[in-house]
């Protein structure tokens, strides 16, 4: 994570911005009435799909034991119905 105050970043606010999407590098940005996180869009939604599929109930627990699910045990993805 980049850490930068709002002075710093207002002036380089083009690079900081093509950094966080290149390479997915969050900036913390400091500034007197407290500090903002710049990330990039892909990370962002990322965050919220995995906020939704922790907020149903049970399924944190279904995603953790299928973690220790053998492949040979899995459904392959084209027998999956969607």
């Amino acid at each position: 994570m980049i850490n930068t105050n709002v002075t710093d970043f207002s002036q380089n606010i083009y690079d900081m911005i093509k950094q966080t999407v290149l390479f997915n590098e969050p900036v913390n940005i400091s500034t007197n009435d407290g500090n903002a996180v710049l990330m990039s869009e892909s990370d962002y939604r990322g965050l919220m799909e995995t906020l939704y599929l922790c907020s149903i109930p049970g399924m944190k627990e279904k995603i953790l034991e299928s973690a220790d699910t053998p492949l040979e045990e899995c459904v392959p993805e084209s027998e999956v119905k969607w």
